[in-house]
Order: C-alpha cells, then structure tokens, then sequence
C-alpha cells in the first residue's frame, strides 16, 4: 500500500504541475507511471489518469476565471469542436492499422517546455482582446476541428496541443491560454473518464483517491502561483516544469 500511494502521490505531483502551470493532461504523466510501476492495465490507468484531471482542471479554471484569465465563451466554441472531431478521429484511427503514437504527447510535452523558455509567449491582453469576437470564434472552431481529430486519431496530446494553438494560432496570452485550456479540459477529461468506466468497470480505487487527491493539491498550488507570477516567471516556470516532466515520462517510457 505505501509504494501504491508513493507512485501515485508522484505521478498526481507532475501531473497537478502540469495541469496547474500549462494545461497539460493528467493523463501524459499519471499513465505510464502506473502501467510502468504498478502494473495496471493500460486502459484503467488512462481511466484514472482522465479521473485525476477532472477535478484538477476544474479547479485550475476556476482559479483562472476568478482572476480573469479565462475565455469561457470561445472556450465553449473550441470545446464542442473538440469533443465532436475527437470522435471523428477516433473512427478514421479504427480504419487504419497501426496507428500508435503513444510517444507524441511526450516529445510534445518536452518541445514545447524548451519553446517557453526560449521563446517566452510575450503577448499582452491589449493586444489579444484587439482580435474581434466573430474572427475568434471562427478561429476556435478551426482549431478545435484541428485538435478534436489529431487527439481521436492518435489518443494523446489535447491539452498541449491546446495551448500551443491558443497562444502560438490565436494570440492569446499566456494565463488566458492556460485557463481557457483547463476549462476545455474538464469536460474532455469528464467524458472520456465517464466512458472508460462505463467500459472497462471500476479501477483501483486506492490508486484512483490517491491520484486524484495528488493531482487536485498540486494544481490547486500551481494555478494560485501561475495567475500571480509576472509574465517572464510564467513562461519559465512553465518551460521547466513541461521539460522536466517530458524528460521524465521519456525515461519512464524507456524503463518499462
């Protein structure tokens, strides 16, 4: 029982930092420390994982709307995208063979922590609010069509790719991104938890607490650091932890 609550304790630590600081999905970090430390299958760990990241995006964007860092109205817009083209993707993934590229949202994770602490994203709330609202919309609902389908097809990677889009596509700057990112990644991770469940049964339910205790702690932390760090602070502080938990991941890959 005390190795379950280590790994899991760590595994809800990076995961919640990630979450917290960039938007990143619980699931990139959560699974492949359980499928590689306790041996779970795969699918109850990316159940558990989707648990875990319900409750920390949630409060993550909450934390994010309460110091006006969030766009729940193109978020919305982007969300319902998503969710519809993440099943299209899915299908399109089920008539190809060989389609695994369980590796992409690390490699993602690890380039993009490097992006931020080379290339800070600098851009103000003047100059993202200059954007009119019917243009974003637009924009929200062509790279929610882009994201919903690459996540279905290749079943990793949503909230990195969210991010990259929503700062490096429509401009936003960097604490909008990231709370608009976890308030799409709520309801994301809600659906896929409910429907692994309702699949696969119940998980271990120590793991599934203990994760999801761990993960909502550490987001909460992140999130309350992240809205109050000046822009600089949040870009590095951003860049090293999505570097630091990309290598990570990596090297857990590569034990199991």
């Amino acid at each position: 029982m005390l190795i379950k609550f280590i790994i899991c304790f760590l595994a809800g630590t990076g995961a919640g930092l990630g979450t917290g600081f960039a938007g990143m999905s619980a699931a990139a970090v959560i699974s492949p420390m359980l499928i590689t430390f306790l041996g779970l299958p795969a699918y109850e760990a990316v159940g558990i994982a989707l648990a875990s990241d319900v409750l920390a995006s949630a409060v993550s964007a909450y934390t994010y709307g309460r110091n006006k860092n969030l766009d729940i109205r193109n978020g919305l817009v982007m969300m319902v995208t998503v969710l519809l083209f993440t099943l299209g993707g899915s299908w399109a993934a089920s008539r190809v063979p060989n389609t695994a590229m369980g590796s992409f949202s690390v490699f993602m994770t690890l380039l993009l922590g490097i992006k931020f602490i080379v290339r800070p994203v600098m851009t103000t709330r003047e100059s993202m609010n200059m954007v009119s609202g019917k243009k974003r919309a637009v924009q929200s609902v062509v790279c929610g069509t882009v994201v919903g389908f690459i996540c279905g097809f290749i079943g990793a990677g949503g909230g990195m790719m969210m991010l990259l889009i929503l700062t490096s596509v429509l401009g936003y700057e960097l604490k909008t991104a990231v709370g608009t990112s976890v308030f799409i990644m709520t309801f994301t991770a809600l659906t896929g938890s409910v429907s692994h469940f309702a699949i696969g049964g119940l998980p271990d339910l120590w793991c599934l607490l203990f994760c999801v205790f761990s993960t909502l702690l550490w987001a909460r932390i992140a999130a309350k650091f992240a809205n109050k760090a000046s822009a600089v602070t949040l870009n590095r502080a951003t860049g090293v932890v999505l570097a630091v938990l990309g290598a990570a991941v990596l090297a857990v890959n590569y034990a199991s």
